[in-house]
């Protein structure tokens, strides 16, 4: 386990050189999976306050390549998400404190050392056979596999992240990939990809989208999982009658078109047809006195 936020004393640091490494001891959870010593692929799970499905998460996470490592990102758990994680045998980052939503990507990304990275959530249970398309799309040469999941549109009132996913990709002159974005579980990037977008950026999906798409990585929408009805945290949220994480998520992609307007200029490099604004300036100075 990497504990974050704390630093082990120099007299811990000795005794754990010098000690031989121990067997796992048996687990109610089941026997522990094994991660790659030199993994082909890390799949990164944050994961907080999930106890009731980390494991199986975990289990269904490891069947994706036969290199696997799984990297669950334990943040500001209290209900025993970590202990579980590591008894199931995964990696386990332990940050103290709750880091935000999707802040856990960027710190799996940091430490994961394989050459494919794949993102899902520890709340829904994906298995591993509907995961392993995204990596074999990097395989074949894409640098980013995401989910064709838009969200549903036959509706009366579309949900204002459906509308501002369709619009990113609009602005970016990327109207084929409809509302599939890097919003949304599972996806996977290759190495390069890592590095055009920057780790830190996973953190605002929309803005790694952007990033990615703006700067011409191969981008390719790979298969449909369905993770809105399957998704628990959202079904609580529709008996709430509210999604807590619609502004923030309509936020981030606000961000995003904030980073694109700032290389393209105002209008995203569209053009503007020889309107002649300067002959409405003498009037417009006018006013402004």
């Amino acid at each position: 386990m990497i504990q974050l936020g704390k630093k082990a004393s120099p007299s811990v640091k000795r005794r754990r050189s010098k000690s031989p490494a121990r067997p796992r001891p048996p687990s109610r959870h089941g026997p522990p999976i094994r991660n790659s010593e030199e993994p082909v692929v890390s799949v990164i799970v944050p994961a907080m306050n999930e106890r009731t499905t980390i494991g199986a998460v975990i289990r269904e996470c490891r069947k994706v390549h036969p290199d696997t490592e799984v990297l669950v990102v334990a943040n500001g758990s209290t209900d025993g998400t970590r202990e579980i994680a590591e008894a199931v045998g995964a990696r386990v980052i332990a940050v103290p404190e709750p880091l935000g939503h999707d802040v856990g990507r960027s710190i799996g990304a940091l430490h994961a050392r394989g050459k494919y990275l794949l993102f899902t959530d520890a709340d829904i249970v994906i298995p591993g056979a509907r995961l392993k398309p995204f990596i074999q799309a990097l395989e074949r040469g894409a640098d980013i596999a995401l989910n064709r999941y838009e969200g549903p549109k036959d509706r009366n009132h579309v949900h204002s992240v459906v509308l501002a996913k369709h619009a990113l990709n609009a602005f970016l002159s990327a109207p084929g990939l409809g509302g599939v974005s890097m919003t949304a579980v599972p996806h996977a990037i290759n190495r390069r990809a890592l590095e055009v977008i920057g780790p830190e950026f996973l953190s605002v999906p929309p803005k790694a989208h952007a990033i990615a798409v703006f700067l011409g990585l191969r981008v390719e929408p790979v298969r449909y999982v369905e993770v809105g009805r399957s998704n628990p945290s959202k079904r609580r949220r529709k008996v709430l009658g509210k999604d807590p994480l619609e502004h923030l998520i309509v936020g981030d992609h606000l961000e995003a078109l904030e980073w694109l307007l700032k290389r393209t200029g105002p209008r995203a490099l569209r053009t503007d047809l020889g309107r002649k604004r300067e002959v409405v300036s003498p009037w417009t100075a006018r006013r402004e006195e």
